[in-house]
């Protein structure tokens, strides 16, 4: 199999589950480190001549992260591509299988042990609410129906936008404010947050700066972030 993922989470993924299929991934593939493969330009706007010049026998795309026009375009230049939609941790799981075998490769051991990482989890004493941003200059939020929000929920952590008309609102700071949650949860992606870029923005609100990666990706790192983020959360104080 030759294959090209324009999804950093899927990339990690496949790098794991079958080693030596990829061929072409995007800018943004960070995972894993010493991933050398051709890079085919952004999720948003990827290079279609240089996908196409690998002749991959797949690509490997998301629904949320890559752009319908660009998948249509390699369609019509003859090429198959898979398109997973992930809202949730279970439906994380049912398509990493799927991206899994369509490389043609069993289902791998980390697979199973992300799972059941889930399984487990123990239910929190108190939920709590939360603000998540994932930009500022404008500020954008968690809104319904979110693969990171589902994450948070089965943490323990509800945030105060799931009721939103839209996925990833923009909402004014003086809003979130007034929301009055518990905590804010500040992610280093794909707006960078950090202890200086941030917290000074929600005065007097515990703030959990959390590993992106743990938050919003769907792969081999689904295995560690029940781990991750709960410590994560659990530091954050007033």
């Amino acid at each position: 199999m030759r294959v090209v993922s324009l999804v950093p989470s899927l990339t990690e993924a496949i790098a794991r589950s079958a080693p030596g299929a990829l061929v072409g991934a995007t800018d943004w593939c960070t995972h894993p480190a010493d991933l050398d493969v051709t890079r085919v330009g952004g999720t948003k706007n990827p290079k279609l001549d240089r996908i196409t010049a690998l002749a991959p026998d797949l690509v490997i795309a998301n629904e949320e992260e890559n752009r319908e026009p660009d998948l249509a375009a390699l369609r019509e230049a003859g090429l198959e591509v898979l398109v997973t939609e992930v809202r949730d941790v279970p439906q994380a799981f049912r398509e990493l299988a799927r991206v899994v075998e369509a490389c043609g490769v069993h289902r791998p051991r980390w697979l199973d042990e992300a799972e059941e990482s889930w399984s487990v989890l123990t239910p929190p004493a108190r939920r709590r609410s939360a603000v998540v941003p994932i930009w500022r200059r404008p500020w954008m939020v968690l809104g319904r129906d979110t693969f990171a929000g589902d994450v948070l929920s089965r943490l323990g952590v509800d945030h105060v936008c799931s009721g939103h008309e839209d996925r990833y609102p923009r909402v004014p700071l003086e809003e979130l404010r007034a929301a009055a949650p518990d905590l804010v949860v500040l992610p280093d992606e794909p707006y960078r947050f950090t202890p200086e870029d941030g917290p000074e923005a929600f005065p007097g609100l515990p703030c959990a700066l959390v590993s992106g990666r743990h938050l919003t990706w769907y792969g081999p790192s689904l295995a560690e972030a029940p781990r991750a983020l709960g410590e994560a959360l659990r530091a954050a104080r007033r």
